[in-house]
């Protein structure tokens, strides 16, 4: 019982100390169409760090699947390579019995320039994965504050009325995942924390027209 406590002090700490140094990268996106309460992107192809966390809950699929990824960019890999923090960490819902009935969650760490060609290889215990993260788009709703289970779905609940009521109505894409929530800020920013819903849309009216 003491050691999930232990953990997540752990991780708070760790995590305050590497987002001070900053996170200097981001995956790159453009806005291809925009509305009052949620925007659509285009990311370009990317390779992220991803563990799959067999929890219930948002939270500590997060808390527990960051611990690994953690480890690997403090060096826990073949390479012993030190790879630099990065944002968003991405958490993304693997389709289950309901939002929070799941029975998996992927926990992505996007990988910095230096390492998207050639990943450094985790450590096997590690049980981490690189995804390639194809060219996609994605309706984006931003809100505040902790990302917690109950606050999650409600978010996405508000990003499927939204675009229930929009163009792009019939527009959600069938993809492995049912949403996926960005978060940018460590723990310890308790003010202005900025948090993403993302739910992959079809918007190839607009392929080909992105400028990457």
């Amino acid at each position: 019982m003491a050691k999930a406590p232990r953990l997540k002090i752990t991780v708070i700490n760790l995590l305050c100390l590497v987002v001070l140094c900053g996170a200097t990268e981001s995956p790159q996106y453009e806005v291809v169409h925009a509305e009052s309460d949620f925007e659509i992107r285009h990311y370009r192809y990317a390779t992220w760090m991803s563990a799959t966390v067999n929890e219930l809950s948002f939270q500590k699929a997060t808390l527990f699947g960051f611990h690994r990824l953690f480890q690997f960019i403090q060096g826990a890999n073949l390479n012993y390579s030190r790879v630099a923090m990065t944002a968003p960490v991405v958490t993304s819902l693997v389709p289950g019995a309901g939002p929070l009935h799941s029975l998996a969650y992927v926990v992505r760490f996007y990988l910095p320039a230096k390492f998207q060609d050639s990943p450094p290889t985790p450590l096997p215990e590690l049980n981490l994965k690189p995804y390639a993260w194809d060219s996609h788009y994605v309706a984006v709703r931003k809100f505040s504050g902790f990302a917690t289970d109950d606050i999650v779905v409600k978010q996405a609940a508000k990003l499927a009325t939204s675009l229930s009521l929009s163009p792009w109505a019939n527009a959600t894409s069938a993809t492995h995942y049912t949403y996926s929530i960005a978060q940018y800020d460590p723990p310890f920013r308790f003010f202005g924390r900025t948090n993403e819903v993302w739910v992959d849309v079809d918007a190839s009216r607009f392929a080909g027209k992105a400028s990457f």
